[in-house]
């Protein structure tokens, strides 16, 4: 995992690294996911997600948006996310599998995704985004 937990008052605060930007939205998922389900996930269902947005962060804050709508709808715990993106355009392949009650309980609830104190920023070594979760 390239992404750590950091002290927050009220939210979960998220740091990842990646170095590319592919693959830190990938790392944002999986800390999503690691933060309400737990670390005990499989895969064997794929799920598709193809959205644009004005910004780097509108795009992140959407795509973890429709990852968290998703897993509550269609009831899907993800393992991984392959993430590509182009410009403004996000394509993501996201691989799970349906919510076990007895093993995707060891997590918080997760409300939504906040534009609050979010950042992505890029150096020599790759990126670095913080965010919150409202949990």
């Amino acid at each position: 995992m390239s992404y750590e937990e950091l002290s927050h008052t009220a939210d979960v605060k998220i740091r990842a690294c990646a170095p590319t930007l592919d693959a830190l939205f990938g790392e944002a998922c999986m800390a999503l996911m690691q933060v309400i389900y737990g670390g005990d996930r499989r895969g064997g269902t794929r799920s598709v997600i193809d959205l644009s947005a004005l910004d780097q962060e509108s795009l992140l804050c959407d795509f973890l948006s429709e990852v968290l709508y998703v897993t509550e709808v269609e009831g899907l715990v993800f393992r991984y996310a392959e993430v590509h993106i182009e410009g403004l355009h996000l394509h993501a392949v996201l691989n799970g599998e349906a919510f076990d009650p007895v093993r995707h309980n060891k997590g918080t609830e997760v409300k939504g995704i906040s534009y609050s104190g979010m950042s992505i920023k890029k150096d020599a070594k790759g990126y670095m985004l913080d965010i919150l979760f409202d949990v």
